[in-house]
């Protein structure tokens, strides 16, 4: 098994919607799903971060609006025929082979298929499809063909396709899902286009599109066939490839999507088409792409060693990063429940940030920024809504889209009975308490709190304190819905909501200290004096019960029945079934998730302990352990978060029981555990929260307002846990095994905020590997010298990262050599440093000399006037027949600048190479100069054996040659 590659073998239809969430690509702008782009069945999905559309339909004769993120037109189709035969559809096709594969580091998705055609032509088809990661706007689906029995012409079709609607949630589908109005499609220079808009929200989407068939394209008069066609609600064009048995012909299809959200655009159209005109062949799209992956996972990589669970772990990490990149920081969104992968929660965003940001704000804290900015521009709309209910602050919906109001729906269906059902979850005010949560961890993590930051914070605190109402001796909370999601009301209640929810209560408490906190730390906020008695008051004399010695979800729980559990063994969603009985989940002592035990989940025992005796209640030994064992045996886990919470309370508990849940949270997804519901989209708080759960459960990473604290417990089945993170603006390396844990390899279990770490240098890994090479020594014989671990060291050789101080000598013991020199002290002096020679002479090399000087190989430098102005560039070389051979990116200063022989333009450039001996104070320089030229298909087989390699490293597929025109030489000699 290949940790970075999801496989799947063979073409199974049931299984379509959830390989395509699986397979699903995305930048944090928009993503695409892996639908295939031809054949049945298949639901495809582009969604833009933001896109939302409100609609109204009928349900049970009550008109109800709800808001989606939107289903936009289809990018993805192309298909193609054999001579004679019908288009290409997989579903019913000879398929002789047929696979799909996605590249987890390099963001790619490449199906490979083989099929007999009923004239018994065999024919392999492979594409590669990516959404970009470097340049937002733009996707691109290369298809390769290859004709392995037979000869002659491939009809192939490329269309845009807005005749789409959301449709990708079965029980929704009574609901009105056509989002999209005012199609408009055409052509401009051979480039297809096609709009659209929201029916009500008003953004307008386009698409553009151009097709690369790897040939020179011939003049428009030329091209019959070739002109994109128009159509009602879609657009098409028709193409040709000539298949010589065994040569593959490629066809590529480059799409750029825009919106009218986008900044600095004038019209979307014009703006679409502007991106594809622009936009490189596939090659140089996909070396920008894997480039900026490649940086992604520098930051965000996160090492279980060789462990099965690798796998799994980079998958979360992929999906958790294409739904909020970097790119995402600058957006106006969320966290979609789903991720940017399905329609199910309408793309609505939740309170899955909770399980989200804390791994974000280690590792891109400007996207954890961005996140918490999403929620302070809809602050005026909490407000308002905090006003309308009669309460003071920010109260922030359960279900937010848009703008920001309340976009939980009136009434869901239960599939089970069919029967559509008041909704009650919008009294799920704790959403606010996660939102705040959010901001002091990205304060904790960061050192950072913007005085927006503290508003926000500050406002869900006064909420809170509204809420608390005084009862007694004691201020209660009532109203309200926990966690749980099945309790909604009590039994035989007319009017929905609970009191005294413990989360929420505890919670509440624990916000109005950091409330107080958060006031010093933003002095121009800082509420009155009389206000923050109030909090500190409230803080203290929340209400908590207990029944059977353990913490109760809420007033009144232990009087509720016990449930039947045989009888519904294995049943996740149990408000659907006892509905469906005709009975009512409300009347048991059961829950769809953790509720009381997210206590458990935010707060340390210490913490949890020292906030329940803050509020007077005296803890009695074993009542966290207790409380955890008794709604763990009252939980049905219907929600892929339960199992999340359930390893990381059971963690210090019961190991066994902690890997079980936090494996089933893994490959809850992967393996769709809740059967059917990945299909709909990926749970990217499942995600989020197994990524966090490693870092901050396992790992033991605590973070506080002084330092950060390493407690870990690494489960046994874990051998080492190791990653990078982001602190306080400083780069941090964390790794643990089952004996001691290590900051920046070294074995500690404590950082103190402001500690002095080195400044970065790349060349750094470099030094340490060729010291390393040259004692003839393994990463673990070094680090064993320097008193370090072994992945801290290759941290430090695969990335642009310098220690502290003492590591840095121990380094330069353990290596033999110096810090100066492990610092670039000597090393890389520039040729030339030491003093001219006395009496030098210089001789002319004839060109016999220069070419043998050359022949060898190796490290030149190329000179060429570019649109930037003169450019000088290293390569690695090959002299091969008589001609010089590089590689470079697609797309780089080289493809842009220098104009391939294919279009009659020859450039000349200058090519050289030199040796230069300081120490003997002599040696040689060849300068040649000739044309330049992209190495064509034609003649690839005949370079492609030079073994010329990148001097950058990476694919970089594009060659270039040279062919000497003029050459010259000199030797220099020292008397």
């Amino acid at each position: 098994m290949n940790d970075w590659t999801l496989v799947y073998d063979g073409f199974d239809p049931s299984g379509e919607g959830t390989r395509e969430a699986l397979c699903t690509l995305g930048n944090g702008r928009f993503a695409t799903r892996g639908a295939t782009p031809d054949g049945e069945p298949r639901t495809p999905g582009t969604y833009v971060a933001g896109c939302y559309n409100r609609l109204t339909s009928v349900v049970a004769g009550h008109a109800v609006t709800n808001e989606d993120i939107v289903n936009l037109p289809d990018w993805l189709p192309l298909t193609f025929a054999t001579p004679g035969r019908e288009w290409f559809r997989p579903e019913r096709a000879a398929l002789l082979a047929y696979r799909h594969e996605l590249d987890l580091r390099h963001g790619v998705l490449v199906r490979d298929l083989r099929w007999r055609d009923e004239e018994g032509r065999v024919t392999r088809v492979r594409q590669r499809r990516l959404v970009s990661m470097a340049e937002p706007c733009l996707a691109a689906m290369e298809t390769t063909f290859t004709a392995e029995n037979w000869s002659g012409p491939m009809r192939v079709r490329a269309t845009l396709d807005g005749r789409v609607s959301n449709r990708g949630v079965a029980r929704y589908r009574d609901l009105r899902g056509d989002h999209l109005t005012g199609h408009a499609t055409g052509s401009e220079d051979h480039l297809a286009w096609l709009t659209a808009s929201t029916r009500s929200s008003h953004i307008t989407v386009a698409l553009a599109a151009r097709i690369d068939t790897g040939t020179p394209s011939p003049a428009p008069d030329r091209a019959p066939g070739a002109r994109p066609r128009p159509r009602p609600g879609h657009v098409f064009s028709d193409h040709v490839l000539g298949l010589a048995r065994g040569r593959p012909a490629t066809l590529t299809k480059i799409v750029a999507l825009t919106t009218s959200r986008d900044p600095a655009i004038h019209d979307p159209r014009s703006a679409a088409l502007g991106h594809v005109r622009r936009a490189p062949p596939f090659d140089g799209l996909l070396a920008r792409h894997e480039a900026a992956w490649e940086r992604l996972w520098r930051r965000a990589g996160l090492d279980v060693g060789a462990h099965r669970l690798a796998q799994a772990v980079h998958a979360h990490i992929f999906h958790l990063v294409q739904t909020l990149s970097p790119h995402t920081a600058d957006l106006d969104v969320g966290v979609p429940a789903r991720g940017l992968h399905g329609e199910a929660y309408r793309g609505h965003v939740f309170w899955d940030e909770l399980f989200v940001q804390p791994w974000l704000a280690l590792r891109f804290p400007e996207v954890s920024l961005g996140l918490l900015h999403y929620r302070w521009r809809r602050l005026p709309e909490a407000r308002a809504a905090a006003r309308a209910a009669g309460h003071e602050g920010a109260m922030f919906p359960w279900q937010s889209g848009s703008d920001g109001r309340e976009e939980t729906p009136a009434l869901h269906l239960n599939p089970l009975s069919g029967r559509w059902l008041p909704d009650h979850s919008r009294l799920q005010r704790h959403v606010g308490l996660a939102i705040a949560y959010n901001v002091w961890q990205h304060y904790l993590a960061t050192g950072a709190m913007p005085v927006w930051c503290a508003e926000l914070l500050l406002d869900i605190a006064r909420f809170f304190a509204s809420l608390a109402v005084l009862h007694g001796d004691r201020y209660e909370i009532r109203g309200v819905m926990g966690p749980d999601e099945y309790h909604d009301a009590y039994p035989g209640a007319d009017v929905p909501g609970l009191a005294n929810n413990a989360y929420t209560n505890v919670m509440t408490a624990w916000l109005l200290m950091r409330a107080r906190d958060t006031a010093a730390l933003a002095p121009d906020l800082r509420p009155a004096a009389d206000e923050l008695a109030r909090w500190d008051d409230v803080s203290r004399r929340l209400r908590v019960d207990f029944h059977d010695g353990v913490i109760s979800q809420f007033t009144g729980y232990g009087d509720l029945l016990e449930l039947d559990w045989e009888r519904y063994r294995g049943v996740r969603r149990l408000d659907r079934a006892l509905e469906a009985d005709g009975d009512d989940v409300n009347r048991y002592k059961a829950s769809k998730q953790a509720d009381t035990l997210m206590l458990c989940y935010l707060l340390t025992g210490e913490e949890l302990t020292g906030l329940l005796e803050r509020l007077g209640y005296p803890v009695e030994r074993g009542l966290i352990p207790r409380t955890v064992s008794y709604y763990l045996a009252r939980t049905s886990h219907g929600s892929t978060l339960s199992a999340v919470v359930h390893a990381w309370v059971l963690a210090r508990f019961n190991r066994a029981q902690s890997w079980r849940f936090f494996t089933e949270a893994l490959y809850s997804d992967i393996k769709d555990v809740q059967g059917g519901t990945t299909s709909e989209g990926i749970h990217l708080g499942a995600m989020g929260g197994t990524l966090d759960l490693l870092q901050r459960c396992y790992l033991g990473l605590e973070l506080h307002p002084d330092g950060l604290r390493l407690d870990p417990l690494l489960p046994g089945r874990l051998g080492v846990l190791s990653m990078p993170i982001r602190y306080h603006g400083r780069r941090l390396f964390i790794d643990a095994d089952h004996n001691e844990a290590r900051v920046n390899g070294t074995a500690r279990r404590t950082y103190t905020r402001g500690e002095a770490i080195m400044t970065g240098t790349g060349d750094f890994g470099r030094r340490l590997i060729h010291c390393r090479e040259r004692l003839g020594l393994s990463r673990e014989q070094v680090a064993g010298r320097a008193a370090m671990s072994p992945g801290y060291l290759r941290y430090l050789e695969e990335n642009p990262d310098m220690p502290d101080t003492g590591a840095l000598y121990r380094l330069a013991d353990a290596l033999q050599t110096t810090v100066q020199e492990l610092m670039g002290g000597g090393l890389d002096r520039p040729p030339g440093h030491g003093p001219a020679m006395a009496n030098p002479t210089m001789e002319a090399l004839d060109q016999e000399e220069c070419l043998r000087l050359i022949s060898p190989g190796g490290i030149g430098r190329v000179a060429f006037s570019s649109s930037r102005g003169p450019t000088v560039l290293p390569v690695n070389y090959k002299l091969h027949h008589g001609v010089i051979v590089f590689r470079t990116a697609s797309g780089g200063p080289m493809d842009q600048d220098l104009r391939s022989g294919l279009e009659g333009v020859d450039i000349k450039i200058a090519f050289e190479v030199d040796k230069i001996d300081e120490t003997n104070r002599e040696g040689w320089s060849v300068l040649v100069q000739g044309a330049a030229h992209h190495v064509t298909a034609d003649e690839m087989e005949e370079v492609a054996d030079s073994g010329v390699t990148p001097w950058a490293g990476g694919e970089r597929r594009l060659y270039i040659r040279i062919v000497p025109q003029q050459i010259a030489g000199r030797r220099i000699h020292g008397m």
